[in-house]
């Protein structure tokens, strides 16, 4: 295959992965845990979100005060990480890798000039526990990534993983050379905000026909068509 230039920014949940709402209960029970009682509150949409803005959500869904947050959420962080680090193993048993995925993964990988990272609202330790428990950190270079840990605007992350990739890498990519990889409007927002290429599939919690509602570059319904995936990414 020619040799081109391309970062690869993938998104985790409902793209990569998906979990068996192990990683949204370690989110809900740091939160629960940082108050010190149990929450009984509306259920926050998390999709599409970083992490530190879904707990942020929780407490005000639990009618914490919005100037007493930013105390709280060091400590529902470093809980949420710790709780998913126990779960590994539960996530492994109820989650699974997306189909289609490994197989994209290992043909981008073989690439010469492709490198492939992360852009996610998860927090680093529980994207590292996500990626472990399936095999999958080895097609990724982690360190150059941006994750909720980094900014709880996720519109904030590609520029951060560009920068990171220039700094540590010595790589800069032009904007058409980048690609978000997600499963939701917030992948979108994000790689918009930073003049970037964006694909959506379909295998997350957002219907099709939602997606192919927005102006991302392109809509897939999954991931499952080796050929065509990488055709796209590399044109």
């Amino acid at each position: 295959m020619r040799t081109v230039r391309r970062l690869l920014l993938w998104d985790i949940d409902g793209t990569l992965i998906r979990g068996g709402g192990v990683g949204s209960d370690a989110i809900n029970k740091a939160a629960a845990a940082v108050i010190g009682t149990p929450m009984e509150v509306r259920p926050v949409v998390m999709h599409g979100k970083t992490d530190p803005q879904i707990l942020s959500e929780i407490f005000l869904a639990a009618d914490v005060a919005e100037d007493a947050i930013a105390a709280l959420l060091p400590a529902a962080i470093a809980e949420a990480e710790r709780l998913l680090a126990l779960a590994e193993a539960d996530l492994r048993r109820r989650g699974e890798v997306i189909d289609g995925v490994v197989e994209v993964l290992t043909r981008t990988a073989t690439v010469p000039g492709v490198r492939q990272s992360l852009v996610t609202g998860n927090l680093v330790g529980n994207a590292a526990v996500k990626l472990a428990a399936f095999d999958l950190t080895g097609y990724f270079d982690v360190e150059v990534g941006a994750y909720g840990t980094d900014h709880a605007d996720r519109n904030e992350l590609v520029p951060i993983a560009l920068e990171r990739v220039q700094r540590l890498r010595g790589e800069r990519f032009l904007p058409r050379e980048v690609w978000v990889i997600g499963d939701t409007p917030g992948d979108l927002a994000c790689a918009r905000a930073a003049g970037v290429r964006c694909l959506l599939v379909g295998t997350g919690q957002i219907p099709m026909t939602e997606l192919l509602a927005l102006d991302a570059d392109v809509v897939l319904p999954d991931l499952t068509n080796t050929d065509e995936v990488v055709e796209i990414l590399m044109r």
